[in-house]
């Protein structure tokens, strides 16, 4: 028999609408979140380890998203009461209070987002949307089950698209400890001869394609 596969967000694309009830109460994302950015991520399973460290994870990085204005938002296909025991659990035995809601998915949500994949079961993979005050899908990444997530690296991200639509640049790799430029930011390309021609006198270059600067 063949396989359903449902179509997952693309970037660019507003994030589809979902309802669901959430350790916070009833939620419509992403309505309720318009006008700040926001993380929407999965998890595989409440009461598993590498779970269990991304959320803490998450949560110790809880005041550097709000300090960008983004919110958290957790989900997996558990029931509400499982997210709550569990978030009980996390704060009674590690001592850290999880502040950011957490979704109560069915199988209907989670296709919707793409977060079930074949021959993965029930569970939800690791999915991240970080999404726009839009509720644009502005970077989304996949992680398999056993692979927990690097939450530095999602801070990055945000911080890197904020500035990158702010200020009308592009970031090189591992901004901002790029091993050619530093915290340096990348001026898009030319787009006709004349501009081409003074590009270089225009900001520190390597060639007139590949231009940068302080912020």
């Amino acid at each position: 028999m063949e396989e359903t596969r449902y179509p997952m967000p693309l970037l660019g694309e507003k994030l589809p609408s979902i309802e669901a009830e959430t350790t916070h109460g009833p939620m419509k994302i992403p309505e309720d979140l318009k006008g700040s950015w926001f993380v929407l991520f999965s998890h595989p399973a409440d009461y598993t380890p590498v779970c269990t460290t991304e959320f803490v994870g998450f949560q110790k990085r809880f005041d550097e998203f709000e300090k960008l204005g983004c919110k958290l938002v957790g989900m997996s296909i558990d029931q509400v009461f499982s997210h709550i025991k569990w978030s009980e659990w996390i704060q009674e035995n590690l001592n850290i209070e999880i502040k950011f809601p957490i979704v109560a998915a069915n199988d209907a949500i989670a296709n919707k987002l793409g977060m079930l994949h074949p021959g993965k079961g029930s569970n939800t993979v690791r999915a991240v949307f970080i999404c726009d005050p839009e509720g644009k899908a502005r970077l989304i990444l996949y992680y398999p089950q056993e692979i927990g997530r690097n939450m530095d690296e999602i801070v990055r991200a945000v911080k890197a698209l904020q500035i990158s639509d702010k200020e009308k640049v592009a970031m090189p790799a591992n901004w901002p400890n790029n091993e050619l430029l530093g915290d340096r930011v990348i001026i898009p390309p030319c787009k006709d001869w004349a501009s081409a021609k003074k590009r270089k006198t225009e900001y520190d270059n390597y060639d007139w394609w590949f231009c940068h600067k302080k912020l």
